[in-house]
């Protein structure tokens, strides 16, 4: 029997909005039906379902209606870039929608930033945005997104990029795994590239999204070795939920290098999963099983409370109040 939930602080990143008015526009581009097939492999390990299912509308006065009722209190909201789909056209959303969605709505939803594809934008670019965005705009993260850049995360070409979110003490959120879309190559956000930017900037916080999948224990050993480098559940935390002991390895296997300090709760699916992802964090019990045959420890209340909140609101200097009891 499961216990009575408790009411923690619940707080995620990787909330995207997409500009209707702008999808509706690039429809006809070729990159988008290419775009459209590749998504929903992943859609449907994550989501068990496909673009071509009912969702809801990927602004923010649908998303403050699911994390009400979920107990949701903070939101990072991101940008949905893919300007490669268009030939470099149009993004999907850009951090200026992004700033016009969250408004309605200080304290529940915060800024996430994306201002790449940093390299074939060129640095002094980005940087500028980088900093504005911080400084001006309460940016708490940005989002690192290589895939659709000209080069990997460990090309040198983003060091200064890297120098200037250490200067402005903003983490970075950061695609590792493979890339899960066409026309974007995996070679770009390969996990063993986070190795070569933690040695240069040990001192530069990077959240490592869909835990690395499927280089998820290479992530889990990084995070072990380097004391800045963060796991997070993003996106793959649906799949984890829809087959619960795949979930239970990996989070396992995470707690048995790293403390539950180090593992962050990130969204990247449709609004109305927030309630089962949630659920399946609060009310997460290792099984006997695999505490005995692989020594996974038990999942405490503390680990619970870290992993749904305390860490990112440690990370991003927010409060960690509850702004919403859940119902």
């Amino acid at each position: 029997m499961k216990s009575k939930k408790k009411d923690y602080f619940v707080a995620l990143t990787e909330f995207h909005f997409m500009n209707l008015q702008t999808m509706s526009e690039i429809t006809y581009y070729p990159g988008m039906h290419h775009f459209h097939d590749s998504v929903n492999g992943v859609l449907r390990a994550w989501a068990g379902r496909d673009l071509d299912s009912e969702w809801p509308q990927p602004i923010a006065s649908e998303l403050i209606k699911y994390m009400d009722q979920s107990g949701t209190d903070v939101a990072f909201c991101l940008r949905e870039p893919m300007l490669d789909i268009t030939g470099g056209t149009v993004s999907m959303s850009t951090n200026g929608f992004m700033l016009q969605q969250i408004a309605p709505y200080p304290g529940r939803m915060y800024l996430e930033a994306n201002v790449g594809p940093v390299m074939r934008r060129g640095i002094k670019h980005a940087n500028w945005e980088l900093e504005y965005l911080v400084k001006e705009q309460g940016a708490r993260l940005c989002k690192v997104y290589s895939p659709e850049d000209d080069g990997p995360l460990n090309d040198r070409r983003m060091w200064p990029f890297y120098e200037k979110a250490c200067e402005l003490g903003v983490p970075l959120t950061m695609h590792t795994g493979m890339s899960y879309v066409c026309p974007q190559p995996s070679a770009h956000c390969e996990v063993k590239q986070l190795d070569d930017i933690m040695l240069d900037f040990p001192e530069l916080k990077i959240i490592a999204y869909h835990a690395g999948w499927p280089q998820s224990e290479e992530l889990i050993g990084l995070c072990g070795k380097h004391k800045n480098l963060y796991m997070s559940l993003s996106g793959i935390i649906g799949w984890y939920q829809r087959a619960p002991y795949r979930g239970y390895h990996a989070i396992g296997t995470a707690l048995q290098w790293m403390p539950a300090d180090k593992i962050v709760l990130g969204f990247d699916l449709p609004f109305d999963d927030l309630n089962r992802i949630l659920d399946y964090i609060r009310d997460l019990d290792m099984p006997e099983e695999l505490q005995e045959k692989w020594g996974y420890p038990q999942v405490t209340e503390d680990d619970k409370a870290k992993i749904l909140g305390l860490n990112l609101a440690r990370l991003t200097g927010i409060e960690p109040t509850k702004r919403i009891q859940q119902g």
